[in-house]
């Protein structure tokens, strides 16, 4: 094999599904605000009442990606069509304890994350006595606790039953190389579920990855944590259990992202008729929605980012995986183009914003031509140059 060119990019080995249309799911105990904060978020109808179980088959719904560098595109073409990225949202109704042996809804709202790709786990953190909690009395770090063990519980049950049977073949010596392998990865998952972690806070390469990625277990998907506060706590950013949730996601998932919001500040905005009055309302509290925080941030959580092809015609942003080659986000396009792929003209959107058209971006170097190597950067606008048969070439902005 020969060797890496010095400016080839090693495309990251990523837990998880590959593609571009994965999702996230919203996961927590019943009656701590998500199908609140999911009504809000996609400003759909899904039923939002004070009683477990009151999502029953999971809500799903697409939610527009805010960017800033998309609407100063948009601004900048004034095209016919604009078309932003999206985050698939998944409503799932309420794990309790147990729900890894089936209690309440438990193996159905397993299955539900399983079929997301990253988890918002959305945990309550204010009283209200007209709505019940199904623990009884709030207390976030327990609920944190409770989906923390279902969810691991599930993926040990996962693994027992697919241990010992790929155990006894390598035992016996019918096991190839690769299965040996694969019963190693699987008894170093065994190992850190039963010290109480999760696959994601392990350390893999990138074969191990490879293992992972046959069996995708609920704890290796990425978790956002929001923290659903009371309108007075989140506009001063103050509450009795924010200590003690901060110390337990810091012992269970160091480093995980928490954002703090108000499903009642949110549901009141959502109400308001205009966005003239909800920014007045606003600044009135001398606060923000968040939002527009936890849409990018569980964009993040999935590995995407986007192209932006832009013209009169069309601005729209292109989902792909972090580390995706410019052939392979042409064809995102159209498979046609990954074929054909001659190459990829790229301005970085920091240089369009700065000089303001492709023409000054040309003028000071700023409009590159890459090839085949090149590996897509988030907020690049690309112009695509394609053979489209017959010796015709073609170009795509």
């Amino acid at each position: 094999m020969p060797p890496k060119k010095k400016d080839e990019v090693e495309k990251p080995a990523l837990i998880g599904r590959l593609g571009t249309n994965l999702k996230i799911g919203i996961v927590g105990l019943p009656n701590v605000g998500k199908s609140t904060f999911f009504n809000c978020l996609t400003k759909s109808q899904a039923q939002a009442e004070n009683f477990p179980f009151c999502t029953i088959d999971p809500n799903e719904s697409r939610v527009p990606v805010p960017d800033k560098r998309f609407d100063f595109l948009c601004e900048t073409y004034e095209p016919l069509s604009k078309v932003p990225a999206f985050l698939n949202v998944v409503d799932i109704a309420g794990l309790v304890k147990g729900a890894h042996e089936g209690k309440g809804l438990g193996n159905a709202f397993l299955s539900n994350i399983s079929a997301c790709d990253a988890i918002f786990h959305c945990v309550r953190a204010f009283s209200d006595e007209e709505i019940i909690h199904v623990e009884g009395e709030v207390d976030p770090s327990r609920d944190l606790e409770i989906i923390h063990d279902e969810i691991r519980l599930k993926d040990i049950e996962y693994l027992n039953k697919h241990i010992e049977p790929l155990d006894r073949s390598v035992t016996r010596g019918g096991a190839d190389k690769k299965k040996k392998e694969e019963l190693d990865v699987l008894k170093k998952v065994q190992e850190l579920l039963n010290e109480n972690k999760w696959v994601k806070n392990g350390t893999w390469d990138a074969k191990e990855i490879e293992v992972l990625n046959q069996h995708l277990f609920l704890t290796s998907k990425p978790v956002i944590y929001l923290v659903n506060l009371s309108e007075k706590d989140y506009i001063r950013r103050k509450n009795k259990w924010l200590m003690k949730i901060k110390e337990w996601i810091d012992a269970k998932d160091p480093g995980a992202t928490v954002i703090l919001f108000s499903g009642i500040l949110e549901s009141k905005l959502l109400d308001m008729a205009t966005q003239e009055e909800r920014d007045a309302y606003l600044k009135n509290l001398e606060t923000t929605s968040a939002l527009e925080k936890i849409i990018v941030n569980g964009y993040k959580a999935l590995n995407l980012i986007y192209f932006f092809t832009s013209g009169k015609d069309e601005v729209k942003a292109w989902t792909i995986q972090v580390g995706t080659k410019a052939p392979a986000a042409a064809g995102r396009i159209h498979t046609d183009f990954e074929k054909g792929f001659i190459m990829a003209e790229v301005m970085a959107y920091d240089d369009f914003f700065e000089l303001k058209s492709e023409a000054e971006c040309k003028a000071h170097g700023k409009y590159k031509q890459k090839g085949r190597d090149y590996v897509v950067q988030d907020g690049d606008i690309i112009f695509f140059k394609f053979n489209a048969g017959a010796g015709l070439t073609g170009k795509k902005k």
